[in-house]
Order: C-alpha cells, then sequence, then structure tokens
C-alpha cells in the first residue's frame, strides 16, 4: 500500500489536493502527518523528499513530491480509477485548467490562506483577490457548460480537476465571497464530498495553530471552539 505524507489538515491546501483525490476515489493508502512549524519539521520532511515540502507519495521505491505530479502518478498507477476525465478534450481541457490553479492566483491564496476552523465575513479583499475569484468562477462556469453534463462536478463525475480546486473551493467558502448560484452549487457538491467531510473532521480535531495562516479580523465562526 502506498504512503501519503501531508501536513496539517486545517491548513494545508496542497496537502488536501492529493489526499481527497485518492481517498474519495477509493485508493487505498497510509497516512503520515507531519505538523508544519516544528523544530524537527523540516528534518522529518527530508527523510522522505530533498524538496522538503509536502505532500509526498511514496509507492514501493517510487517517491512522488509536488501535488499534481502525484496526481498524475496515481492517474498512471491506477488507470481504472478515473483521475482524468475520459473524453480525450474534457482531459485536456481538466489538465489545463489544473496546471492554471496550480501555478496562479497568487492574491487570492496570499489574501485568504486555507483555514478550516473559521469563517470570516466577506468584504473587500482588493482588486486583485477580486480578480481571481472572477477568474476561478469563469473557470467552473466554462468547464460545467463544456463537459459537466451528468453529475454535479467539473467535468460531471470527480476528478483531479476537482480536487486541485478544492482548496479554493474552502477559501470562498471560509471569507465570505459573494459568488453566483451555480458556483454555490458546485462548493456544496465539494464539501460534501464524504472524504472532505472525513478530512475537514480530522482538521478540527488538530491542536496545532499556524500564525501566517490566521489573518488578523475578527471571525464570525470558530469551529474548533465549538468541537473542542
Amino acid at each position: 500500500m502506498p504512503t501519503l505524507l501531508v501536513a496539517n489538515k486545517l491548513y494545508s491546501s496542497w496537502s488536501l489536493r492529493p489526499w481527497l483525490l485518492m481517498r474519495q476515489l477509493g485508493i487505498a493508502f497510509n497516512e503520515i502527518l507531519i505538523p508544519l512549524g516544528h523544530a524537527n519539521t523540516p528534518l522529518r520532511i527530508r527523510e522522505h523528499s530533498p524538496a522538503g515540502k509536502v505532500p509526498i507519495l511514496k509507492d514501493g521505491e517510487i517517491t512522488v513530491w509536488d501535488s499534481l505530479a502525484i496526481m498524475e502518478y496515481v492517474a498512471e498507477r491506477w488507470p481504472e480509477a478515473g483521475v482524468w476525465p475520459l473524453e480525450r478534450e474534457a482531459r485536456a481541457h481538466a489538465r489545463s485548467i489544473s496546471a492554471e490553479m496550480h501555478s496562479g492566483f497568487a492574491a487570492l491564496r496570499s489574501a485568504c490562506p486555507m483555514n478550516l476552523g473559521k469563517r470570516f465575513a466577506g468584504r473587500d479583499r482588493g482588486d486583485k483577490v477580486a480578480q481571481d475569484a472572477s477568474r476561478v468562477e469563469a473557470i467552473w462556469r466554462e468547464a460545467q457548460s463544456r463537459f459537466g453534463r451528468g453529475g454535479p462536478f467539473l467535468f460531471g463525475a470527480f476528478s483531479a480537476a476537482d480536487a486541485m480546486y478544492a482548496p479554493v473551493v474552502t477559501r470562498l467558502d471560509t471569507y465570505g465571497f459573494e459568488v453566483s448560484p451555480e458556483s454555490r452549487t458546485y462548493m456544496d457538491a465539494v464539501l460534501g464530498l464524504p472524504a472532505f467531510v472525513e478530512w475537514r473532521e480530522a482538521a478540527l480535531r488538530e491542536s496545532w495553530t499556524i500564525a501566517h495562516d490566521e489573518v488578523d479580523e475578527p471571525a464570525l465562526v470558530d469551529f474548533r471552539k465549538q468541537t473542542g
């Protein structure tokens, strides 16, 4: 059985992506969680990968790091799992928007770090953040209108593209962004995935806090206090 190394579930958007993909598609794996911000964190991660970052997938003698690389490996290793859409045009589109997610949206990521423990009031977070959020909604709208028949996800059935955008779904939800009804329906589908619910429940049980992933504004809801 492969092993997936991840970081704090409350904050680690990159860890969420391959974990969600593999769990939701029924690919069994062992999990090692290495909390960030501890004195021995870099050493513990480098024991598994010289890149010094999680997530990391270890499958026998093979080590794969970087979320998107892990997803591509999973697609090759378990071709029956349906990691990418079956139809070639849809698959090309899914890979393109996943790569755009991987390399883009810096303003949204910086201003709104993933934080599954809180919910904040919506407010103006600047033009660049608004542009990123608008582009995300446009990506979802196009994918669903062209390829989303037969299911609630970007390409109908859940795929790697949905896993790549799942952390942005949480951001738009956490920080109170106003979205279209269609976007809200898609977000609810992602947030309602059994695998995501499992991840979030584990996240809310964590005791660690990472200061740079906590925005300096009052929360409307602190979910960890409700479950603590």
